[in-house]
């Protein structure tokens, strides 16, 4: 397990994202507030920065959408430094016809690669969509966490990937050749279930601590495999194959697996309002940051896009409580220049037309 500490990102260049044509900034290792009004640009630069550790938006799937309009590319490129070792570069950047990203100057093989050397972490007014929406997100939330603890994690879902691909090629072109896939299907995905299952419990003290703290709600965070629990994949999978020949599709596994969220025993989206949803989302994210700071000593970059939506004053107060224990390199937008909710920034900037100033 890979001890790396704190990364901060230093500085940040920006060429052709959305609004954004070209923008510059340097970014303090505390506390970095970007303010103006709606439309001006803050949630772009967010997203500029999430790209460089995670190879994709968390706005939309479709990353072409992010190039600004009339322009053939967007690149985005920064400077990123961890409290053991030296500074680096990253660069990420996506054409109508590739994505590509480099570290210093080389290409990388996997996106994995960015997440390794930038972990960035965002809360955002659609958080809520975490526990509202279907299990890819979740799956998506749990999955970076346990690559970051668990590194061989992404070769193991790369390779159950492959094999799922294949196995889904069979079922479609020659049904009877499937199940030759399903050894080595069972193998990885009993593998990827055994490491989430992992990280879900050792999760569980934090999450506890941290839900009770933000709703003062005892929802129950749970680990779902994608398949019974009364028996292995493999035996899943021989099961389920009527049906997954009579749908051309792989039922049972790990790519099904899920995170549930209950309350006295319902499901979480079905009795929480939208605002206790937002709280549950944002307690999922804070306690795995808090778990991974204990479990690597990794402090991932937080960003923050107007924090205060939808949280009234005393959720607002426990969630600023939460966020600043996590004492990590926070950049946090806002429609006001005055805001303090984490106290004086040390570097402020001003976002107006997709230009950004430093004030």
């Amino acid at each position: 397990m890979t001890r790396q500490g704190a990364v901060h990102l230093l500085s940040l260049r920006i060429w052709n994202l959305r609004c954004l044509e070209q923008a510059e900034i340097q970014i303090p290792p505390g506390l970095c507030l970007v303010w103006g009004g709606n439309g001006s640009g803050k949630t772009s630069l967010l997203e500029a920065i999430f790209l460089l550790g995670r190879g994709r938006s968390f706005r939309t799937r479709n990353s072409e959408r992010l190039i600004r309009r009339g322009k053939n590319h967007l690149r985005v490129t920064g400077e990123i430094r961890a409290d053991i070792g030296h500074a680096r570069s990253i660069g990420f950047e996506i054409s109508h016809q590739e994505t590509s990203a480099r570290i210093d100057g080389k290409p990388v093989e996997s996106l994995a690669e960015l997440a390794q050397a930038f972990p960035v972490q965002v809360i955002e007014p659609g958080a809520h969509r975490l526990v509202e929406e279907g299990g890819h997100r979740r799956r998506r939330w749990m999955d970076w966490a346990v690559f970051h603890v668990e590194p061989r994690f992404i070769d193991l879902w790369m390779r159950y990937r492959r094999a799922l691909k294949q196995r889904n090629t069979a079922l479609r072109l020659d049904p009877a050749q499937a199940s030759a896939w399903d050894p080595e299907l069972a193998r990885l995905g009993e593998a990827i279930a055994e490491s989430r299952r992992r990280f879900v419990t050792q999760l569980q003290p934090d999450w506890r601590d941290t839900v009770a703290a933000l709703s003062g709600l005892e929802v129950e965070l749970q680990y779902v495999q994608g398949w019974s629990s009364e028996g292995t994949l493999l035996e899943a999978l021989r099961t389920t194959r009527a049906r997954d020949e009579l749908r051309r599709l792989t039922h049972a596994g790990p790519h099904r697996g899920d995170v549930a969220l209950r309350l006295h025993g319902r499901p979480a989206r079905e009795v929480l309002s939208r605002g206790q949803q937002k709280l549950v989302a944002v307690a999922m994210t804070i306690s795995q940051l808090r778990l991974l700071r204990d479990l690597t000593g990794t402090v991932p970059t937080l960003l923050l896009d107007d924090p205060a939506a939808e949280l009234d004053g005393e959720r607002l107060e426990r969630f600023i409580e939460q966020v600043a224990r996590l004492r990590c390199q926070l950049v946090v937008t806002s429609l006001h220049a005055e805001s303090r909710l984490f106290g004086t920034p040390e570097r402020t900037f001003r976002m107006e037309d997709g230009r950004v100033q430093s004030v």
